[in-house]
């Protein structure tokens, strides 16, 4: 399958989750232009402001490695369904890349193999 490292990359990640507040554990994968892999996964805190889900981790992995473009990216649950990003996560991207977010792929079902752009689902960013 076309898209199989980034979903087990991301699932794989997910088992690393620290989420004792709601239990919903997240593991997220992007791949860059130069086709690097990084993962993330999601952080609780008490206070759920100061918790960190799995894609903004993902993406301060390949900034802290010194990356910076997003070419595709998936977040998984515990049991590898995907999920969409949240809105922090797409202002996120969008902020990082505000010349190229549109060209972002983001996977939304692998099993039918539905993938959109970031820009599908941020149409008009406000930036």
């Amino acid at each position: 399958m076309l898209y199989q490292t980034i979903i087990d990359k991301a699932f794989e990640a997910s088992k690393n989750s620290y989420s004792p507040y709601s239990n919903f554990k997240v593991g997220a994968c992007l791949k860059t232009k130069d086709g690097k892999y990084f993962i993330g996964t999601n952080i609780e805190n008490a206070s759920y402001g100061a918790s960190m889900c799995a894609e903004r981790n993902a993406i301060a992995n390949m900034i802290t490695n010194g990356e910076n473009g997003i070419c595709r990216l998936i977040a998984v649950d515990r049991n590898g369904k995907a999920i969409p990003p949240c809105g922090a996560c797409r202002e996120f991207m969008v902020q990082l890349m505000p010349d190229h977010y549109h060209s972002i792929q983001i996977m939304m079902d692998y099993e039918n193999k539905k993938m959109v752009t970031l820009g599908d689902i941020t149409p008009n960013w406000w930036i």
